[in-house]
């Protein structure tokens, strides 16, 4: 069970608020995000089934409510609320794998006023750091040109639940497998290994280790050669245990942990090849990221798979995606009204209103722009010209005539229940691959992508701008 009290403690108080004044009627947050992590064109959309199994569980436990109460902020009777806390409400959602873009729902809560206001610390952690780790690794992946990756960022994440979700979500993103045994029994992700520098250093000689590890796993070998010398001894001890095992039709690998790449991976397949060990595979670890690994592979560094921790796991250079939790609408007068967020700066305006978004394709099958609509508007008309407006600037608009159009929300949970038949782990992440193929590369590069265009319909714009102008007599 999960316990209701993960909480921004200013959720609970103004939930008393709400039940004091009988303001709990029915409301609407989008969830949506203000700009791709990394400086990168594209995001991918994860940590959904979790969430969705999180709140289905969500409990005030005794202790939870002895810990309120002991606050002295918080009434009898609305302890005793508390206490039957379920959440019940209705979510529309992307499906996993999404490639998203800042400014569009990723996922829609309609709710109670209260339950909705009281997992919105939740709903953010979930599908905050998972789609930050699955963007993370897609961008590895591309990086790698496909090439295979392991995830092992145990030792380095943000604790074991860090670990867990990292791992889930990075799978998502594209790795092969992972190091972390849990999550390969939880999520049923392939896991992976080597040997550590430690087994080397447990033997009388770095050759008696690597014909221990070979005895014991023929057919999953991959010496660790930068224990003492990766030159000098290691490789050589490597092609000599290894000679056996390619005697048997087996293919083993080796892996560097450390110094130059590029030159190091170059120099063991030219000695792997000259051993005549052509089948030999090179693994290679030690703070990679998508740019070093970009060079490399661009550079025609002989490297087989790559092994990536700290920097996928912890996110690297992003602390955090950008996701955010906003009223779109709520009741009033028995009337579900839409809202409206006002800023200073014009990005970080709200667009008001239950909406539903849209991927348009062009005759190639190509991505062109998403819209964002009410949700009680037709679907975008096909074939004919079709009128975009910029999210934040009113002026900026374009024409465009798509091929054919998607809707990107569905409904995944009912009543506070997971719709049944949502997609598994292993199909999410073939959502990821197909969809990514669906872009035009400008997109997708890691240096200056080209800028895919989100935009909202004529009607969400007139009511836009509807509440700036009102907004604007008001003062």
């Amino acid at each position: 069970m999960i316990s209701a009290l993960t909480t921004d403690f200013y959720e609970l108080t103004m939930a008393q608020g709400y039940w004091k004044g009988g303001d709990g009627g029915a409301s609407v947050f989008d969830v949506f995000f203000r700009r791709h992590p990394y400086k990168g064109g594209y995001s991918v959309f994860a940590g959904l089934e979790p969430l969705l199994s999180c709140l289905e569980e969500l409990r005030f436990s005794a202790e939870d409510l002895a810990f309120l109460e002991s606050l002295r902020m918080f009434e009898p009777a609305f302890l005793s609320y508390l206490e039957g806390f379920r959440f019940r409400g209705d979510i529309w959602a992307m499906s996993e794998g999404e490639i998203v873009f800042p400014q569009e729902p990723v996922a829609r809560v309609r709710a109670d006023l209260i339950e909705a206001q009281l997992i919105e610390g939740i709903v953010l952690n979930y599908l905050n750091f998972q789609s930050l780790v699955a963007t993370k690794a897609a961008r590895i992946r591309r990086a790698a040109r496909d090439g295979r990756i392991m995830e092992f960022g145990l030792r380095r994440a943000q604790g074991p639940d860090g670990a867990l979700s990292a791992s889930r979500a990075a799978f998502v993103g594209g790795v092969d497998g992972t190091s972390n045994a849990l999550a390969g029994r939880r999520y049923g992700i392939p896991v992976m290994g080597t040997m550590a520098h430690s087994w080397v250093m447990s033997f009388a000689s770095e050759r008696e280790a690597f014909d221990a590890y070979a005895a014991i796993y023929p057919e999953k070998t991959v010496y660790l050669i930068d224990t003492y010398d990766t030159l000098g001894s290691g490789i050589k001890n490597a092609i000599e245990s290894g000679r056996s095992l390619a005697a048997r039709g087996l293919r083993f690998g080796v892996r560097l942990d450390s110094g130059d790449i590029d030159y190091l991976s170059r120099e063991v397949r030219r000695e792997l090849d000259a051993a005549g060990l052509p089948e030999a595979f090179i693994v290679v670890s030690n703070e990679l990221d998508e740019e070093i690994i970009e060079r490399l592979v661009s550079a025609g560094t002989p490297v087989d798979q790559w092994g990536v921790g700290t920097h996928l796991v912890t996110g690297g250079s992003e602390a955090s995606f950008t996701g955010v939790y906003k009223l779109a609408a709520v009741e009033r007068g028995g009337r579900l009204l839409p809202t409206m967020k006002f800023s200073d700066n014009p990005e970080k305006s709200t667009n008001p209103g239950v909406k539903q978004a849209f991927r348009l394709y062009d005759g190639d099958g190509l991505a062109m722009a998403d819209l964002v609509a009410l949700e009680e508007e037709p679907a975008p008309a096909l074939g004919e010209g079709l009128e975009l407006y910029h999210p934040s600037a009113d002026w900026r608009h374009l024409r465009v005539h798509p091929a054919s159009a998607r809707p990107l929300l569905g409904k995944v949970m009912s009543g506070g229940r997971a719709e049944p038949g949502l997609a598994s782990l292993e199909a999410a992440r073939e959502r990821r691959s197909s969809e990514l193929a669906r872009f035009d590369s400008t997109y997708l590069r890691l240096l200056n992508p080209h800028g895919y265009k989100v935009s909202i319909s004529e009607r969400l714009r007139e009511l836009k701008l509807g509440f700036i102008e009102s907004c604007m007599k008001g003062r």
